[in-house]
């Protein structure tokens, strides 16, 4: 089978706390590990973004799943392309919450300083969440 990255972003419908987040992670990485699916996941309380890496058919799956949860609105895929190796392979749901999210990086890749995924590329999205791993310790 083919391995394939799929990027997308949404918006939150409704405010989420840290449990609601924390709930989202646990069923994430269970399910994840399960498909061997591996990804990051990058929240502030507006947005979220995402990168699914493993078996195209698993990542439709899951895929299929976000984008009929209710918590999510305006799903747009940045990304869709097939791989030879995954970026996030320590992971099976890596998490970056909005404290994290620098201005610095908001610049690098996009032309403002504030968290704003509708106005990143697919490429600009994908180098973000790569530096956002670099950043942070492995789970």
């Amino acid at each position: 089978m083919f391995m394939v990255r799929l990027l997308y972003i949404s918006k939150t419908n409704g405010g989420f706390n840290s449990d609601g987040i924390e709930s989202i992670l646990a069923s994430a990485r269970k399910n994840n590990e399960k498909m061997d699916v591996t990804g990051m996941l990058c929240f502030s309380h507006k947005y979220f973004m995402q990168c699914l890496e493993g078996d195209r058919d698993n990542v439709n799956k899951i895929y299929h799943q976000i984008a009929n949860d209710e918590r999510h609105s305006d799903i747009v895929i940045l990304q869709y392309s097939e791989i030879f190796t995954r970026d996030f392979s320590e992971w099976s749901m890596g998490y970056v919450p909005d404290t994290s999210i620098t201005k610095e990086l908001n610049l690098k890749y996009s032309n403002t300083a504030e968290f704003q995924p509708y106005l990143m590329a697919g490429e600009s999205a994908h180098q973000f969440l790569l530096s956002l791993r670099d950043s942070l310790p492995s789970i």
